[in-house]
Formats: C-alpha cells, structure tokens, sequence
C-alpha cells in the first residue's frame, strides 16, 4: 500500500489535464478522505466540469472509474502501482500459481532415428561434366520473310462546294489529278455507280436545288431582255 499524500493542487490539477491531452493516463493514491480504499492506486482517465461537481477527477480502480475531488486523490509516487492487479479493501489477494515443475525427457525412451546416407550422385555429375565439356551449338535464327511491298493506295474523291462538282485523284503521299471541275450529269454518273441509295439521294436533292436556282435566274434575265428589248423598240421608233 502507497502512503497516501495531501490531494491535488491547482497546479497538479492542470498537469494532470495536460497529460490527459497528451493520451497519458497520470496514475494517482488515494487519501485519507476517500475512505476505506486510502493508499491504493489508480489511474485518472478524465477530468469533467469542475462547475458541474466538485467530484470531477474521474479515476480507474480495478474494473471500474468513479468520481472523486481533488482532495481525495494525491500524485503517486515513481513505481507505484506497476505491480499486478489492485486489491479492493478487505479482499484477499489471489495466490501466485505455483510454477510447474517440468519433468526432463527419458532420452532412453525416445527412439533415435537413423540419419538416412546421403549418396552422391556420382553418374549424374559426371553426365553434367560431360554436356558442359562439349561446345554449345549455336542457335540457328530462322530465315526472315519479306514479303514484297505492293503499290500504294489509290484515292479517288468526289466533291461538291460553292455550286461545283470535283473531282480528285491521289495514290498514296502523291497526288495523280488535282481537283477539276466536272458537269452534274457526270457527277451524278459516278454516283450511280455506287450502290449507296443514301448517297445518290443526296447527289440528286442538291442537283434539283440547282435546277431550282438556275430557272429563277433564267426566269429573271428573260424579264430583263424582254425590258431591254422593249426599250430599244422604243428608241427605234423616235429615231
């Protein structure tokens, strides 16, 4: 049993908090004041509100934490409390176990086990000497394929922009043709030779657009030859 001290200071009070912040767990005595567990050990795991209770020094004794007030507990002393497990008042600690006394083995008993021989082998190394005497044969690299490089892809592109068919022609980096002029009709030839019905649609929407386009402006210099015509009739007549 530790002798128990005086209780907690001001100060100690703010050490103790500062060692619970750290994750340390201050051990402590009990005093006189706490009654029949005065000089045990424990281990202060919290500090409450002082302005709630004056019993606010939360401390672990055995399996249980219960309030106390400064007064009650006092710092433990180096060394105290690392023994085992504390004794609550007017219980009888726990004898020590009595070590077990190990009987030594009757080696007379124990059957020895042959060591097995180890046999060398002697044929095999030898077979080893002999394949590492003989000279490496050398690996034969098999006989690269070339194969022979064909021509070069041929493009041909059919375009229309800004009213007129073109048509391109490249092989591969070098161009072959470039782009000239060709007539609808002509267009609408090399589309047909493709079986794409979505692709000729639209070869034949943009040349009806066209058609569309050129009556109105046929339809629009008529009118203005026939305002031309009319004029120079008249010019003839007062001449």
């Amino acid at each position: 049993m530790v002798a128990a001290g005086q209780g907690l200071s001001t100060d100690e009070v703010q050490s103790i908090r500062e060692a619970l912040a750290a994750g340390r767990k201050p051990r402590v005595v009990f005093t006189s004041s706490a009654g029949q567990i005065a000089g045990q050990v424990g281990q202060v795991v919290e500090l409450t509100d002082p302005a709630v209770s004056d019993e606010f020094v939360v401390v672990r004794f055995g399996r249980d934490e219960l309030p106390f007030s400064p007064a009650d507990v006092a710092v433990a002393p180096r060394g105290a409390g690392r023994k085992a497990a504390v004794v609550a008042a007017g219980a009888q600690p726990e004898p020590d176990p009595e070590p077990v006394a190990v009987e030594p083995e009757f080696v007379l008993d124990t059957p020895r086990v042959p060591a097995q021989r180890r046999e060398e082998p002697r044929v095999e190394q030898q077979e080893q000497e002999l394949a590492e005497a003989k000279p490496a044969r050398r690996p034969v690299k098999a006989a690269k394929v070339v194969k022979p490089k064909g021509p070069a892809g041929l493009t041909v592109t059919l375009a229309y922009a800004e009213g007129e068919w073109t048509v391109a022609a490249q092989q591969g980096a070098k161009a072959l043709a470039k782009p000239y002029v060709v007539k609808p009709a002509e267009a609408l030839r090399m589309v047909a030779l493709v079986d794409v019905p979505g692709v000729q649609e639209a070869v034949e929407q943009i040349l009806a657009a066209e058609r569309a386009e050129a009556e109105q402006q046929a339809e629009k210099l008529r009118a203005e030859l026939a305002e031309i015509e009319a004029r120079l009739a008249e010019l003839r007549e007062a001449g």
